[in-house]
């Protein structure tokens, strides 16, 4: 349900700084919330998976691989 709301909230958003406002707004913890004593709270969508640092990177090379093909030219 959270996703839903997220994407809606993304396709409403005129640029990537109001998205992260949304974003910020969405999964921030209910007023009051305190985690136990000694606990963090790890904020979802906070870390990269490996999958994504993979992808990342492939497409990062293709990127290099296109501007170079760019500067031989």
């Amino acid at each position: 349900m959270l996703s839903a709301a997220e994407v809606s909230m993304d396709q409403g958003a005129e640029d990537d700084a109001q998205r992260k406002r949304n974003r910020a707004k969405l999964w921030q913890p209910p007023h009051g919330f305190r985690p136990p004593p000694g606990q963090r709270v790890r904020v979802p969508g906070s870390g990269m998976t490996a999958n994504r640092a993979q992808q990342l990177m492939q497409e990062m090379a293709a990127e290099d691989a296109r501007v170079a093909g760019m500067r031989t030219r």
